[in-house]
């Protein structure tokens, strides 16, 4: 049972996010990876287009290689009031700095943009506007025209396609990592604590109250995008596993497929062996060859059931989601 001092701890945590909440409007969590020659332009022009509203600009250094850290600092220098800096122990991913800057921020609105400027500042106006109405919980930056690479567009296009089958994604939605929430979705998503958070799965099952409007994607001002085909990878298979367990009754599926077609083939050799051809000799390469395949079926569904006992053994045994090593607000270091 937790003593005295840390229920009060606790309250004085509590009280202080409620009185955040109240007098910031809107927070911007911007995941930062090796951004470090684009980010300053993105935090002033946040600053610059919003100058009538009480924001809150969270930076979270997901382990970058560059001077990512510093110039973070930086900013929340030259911004005390408004810029807070959350600096991770190592590279998470942008999903999980993304889950550390939503527990940071306090605004009653939270909107997520990449550290590139592909997603302009400009065009949160928009989707701050169309969540203010009250009809959705979330609202989507959909592109007019995507930036993108050929290789990230495919990636983007079968990700979607997973989405509509394991989350009940509407067709018509496209998940971009643009997007403002409001504090009710906000608190839901942070209440997860598995160590694999996606965050637009965690949005989806939350609410139906989503929709999308057009937005600018501008070309990156940087020469290449820091999503690899590991990172793509994992991605989707966050997606695949975490939210999902229709991996799982399609392993069932696959094996009771394969178990019919090899009970008809046996019939069907049997009988052509007694009535059709009697001298047909059966090979061994055919039993060898019958014996790999079901062998390569049978280990890819163990496959996915042990990615599935992996992540739980990782979940019970506190891998973090993620590990602040500092962060500073108002200008100062905070615990």
């Amino acid at each position: 049972m937790a003593g005295p001092g840390t229920r009060w701890r606790l309250y004085c945590e509590l009280e202080k996010r409620r009185v955040a909440n109240e007098s910031t409007e809107l927070s911007f969590v911007i995941p930062v990876y090796n951004g470090s020659r684009t980010l300053g332009d993105v935090v002033d022009r946040i600053h610059e287009c919003f100058r009538d509203v009480a924001i809150q600009v969270v930076l979270v250094d997901d382990g970058s290689k560059d001077d990512s850290e510093a110039v973070c600092m930086a900013l929340a220098a030259a911004h005390p009031a408004t810029v807070s800096f959350v600096h991770l122990a190592r590279n998470f991913g942008e999903h999980n700095a993304v889950m550390a800057g939503l527990n940071v921020a306090s605004g009653r609105y939270v909107a997520v943009l990449d550290d590139d400027g592909q997603n302009p500042p400009e065009e949160v106006r928009k989707l701050f506007a169309e969540i203010r109405k009250g009809e959705h919980d979330a609202v989507y930056g959909h592109y007019r025209v995507k930036r993108h690479g050929w290789f990230r567009n495919l990636g983007s296009r079968f990700n979607g396609r997973m989405a509509n089958l394991l989350l009940d994604k509407p067709p018509e939605l496209y998940l971009s990592s643009f997007k403002v929430m409001n504090r009710f979705l906000v608190d839901e998503i942070i209440r997860y604590s598995g160590a694999f958070p996606y965050i637009d799965g965690l949005i989806l099952r939350s609410t139906s109250k989503v929709t999308q409007i057009d937005v600018e994607h501008r070309e990156r001002a940087q020469s290449e995008s820091n999503y690899t085909v590991a990172k793509l990878f994992w991605l989707w298979l966050n997606m695949f596993l975490n939210f999902s367990i229709a991996p799982l009754r399609v392993s069932a599926l696959i094996g009771m497929l394969t178990a019919t077609t090899a009970l008809v083939g046996m019939i069907g050799v049997v009988i052509d062996k007694l009535y059709i051809n009697p001298e047909v000799t059966i090979g061994l390469p055919t039993v060898l060859l019958v014996v790999m395949f079901f062998a390569g079926v049978q280990l890819s569904i163990l496959g996915v059931v042990g990615e599935y006992l992996g992540r739980v053994f990782l979940d019970r045994s506190g891998h973090p989601q993620y590990v602040i090593r500092y962060r500073v607000e108002h200008g100062e270091p905070c615990d």
